[in-house]
């Protein structure tokens, strides 16, 4: 008599397929929805949450399907790593934020001039839900993107103040920064009555002694803008960028500012939700001024 041996079935490997199918699908709705569709950050965050979850509780019946196949050669052995592979998706995307939240500072919004930093045109303004922050940057954050990255600052170029922002205007286009706002772009226009030659005439003896003595005219400040140091003469361009695989959104600040014959180019740019940005900031504003240097190669300055 000939006995026959059946496997036993592992029905946690199954059902760890299943849920990591089951994950993998709604964070990759979720990622579309908040990339391409409504869906704002916090919404976003919190299906991607849930997601995780749910793979962390496939990768465990994973784990209790490859012990029974082990211990009893129990069937589930390619579910169990089917599981795993669906369920890389959500955690590996957990992992990689999780390791920015704990490797940059706790910051939502940098500049390159933490002394002064350009005042918004339009003060960002959206609902943060769960994701609660601090409304005003204090010094202390200022401080800390300072020791986290000492290396963003400005620039100082030594061309004119319409050349550089041509230059800034190029640019944004490149990066995918879609400008919302503008103040002041009409400092960058050549005053042509200033260039036209007017014909040279003999005063007259009675009119030298009303010739006006010429005094230097101060850079004016904008009222209510003191705190920022926002002068009459600043260009200042706002606008709105998103990553390019999450869709994180993020607003921009373009401050340029003529020093001297020189012009000083000035970035803030802050996340729209919640109160860590994971260093994109960051990297943006270096990228940014990186590419702005290629653009006006040859007439950078220190």
């Amino acid at each position: 008599m000939m006995i026959k041996y059946e496997r036993p079935i592992s029905h946690a490997a199954f059902w760890a397929r299943r849920l990591a199918r089951f994950s993998l699908g709604f964070f990759a709705v979720a990622l579309l929805a908040h990339r391409f569709g409504p869906l704002t950050t916090p919404h976003f965050l919190a299906f991607s949450g849930a997601s995780v979850v749910l793979a962390l509780v496939a990768v465990t019946l994973a784990a209790i399907g490859f012990t029974r196949l082990w211990q009893v050669a129990a069937v589930g052995g390619i579910a169990a790593f089917t599981a795993l592979v669906y369920a890389a998706g959500p955690l590996g995307f957990a992992g990689v934020e999780l390791a920015a939240y704990f490797s940059r500072p706790a910051i939502y919004d940098v500049t390159t001039d933490t002394q002064a930093p350009p005042s918004w045109i339009v003060p960002p303004d959206a609902a943060q839900g769960w994701l609660r922050r601090a409304a005003q940057v204090t010094a202390e954050d200022r401080a800390a993107q300072q020791v986290a990255y000492p290396g963003l600052t400005g620039r100082r170029y030594d061309g004119a103040l319409d050349r550089v922002y041509q230059g800034v205007g190029n640019v944004t286009e490149k990066t995918g920064v879609a400008i919302t706002a503008e103040e002041g772009v009409e400092n960058t226009k050549a005053d042509l009555e200033d260039l036209v030659v007017k014909p040279e005439t003999e005063p007259r003896d009675s009119e030298l002694d009303s010739v006006p003595i010429p005094l230097s005219r101060p850079d004016q400040i904008v009222p209510g803008e003191m705190s920022s140091g926002r002068r009459s003469s600043d260009v200042l361009l706002q606008g709105e960028w998103r990553t390019l695989v999450i869709g994180l959104r993020f607003d921009v600040l373009i401050r340029l500012r003529e020093e001297a014959e020189t012009t000083l180019v000035d970035l803030r740019v802050a996340a729209r939700y919640g109160p860590h940005d994971l260093g994109i900031g960051a990297a943006f504003a270096e990228s940014f001024l990186k590419a702005l240097d290629a653009e006006l190669l040859g007439i950078a300055g220190g």
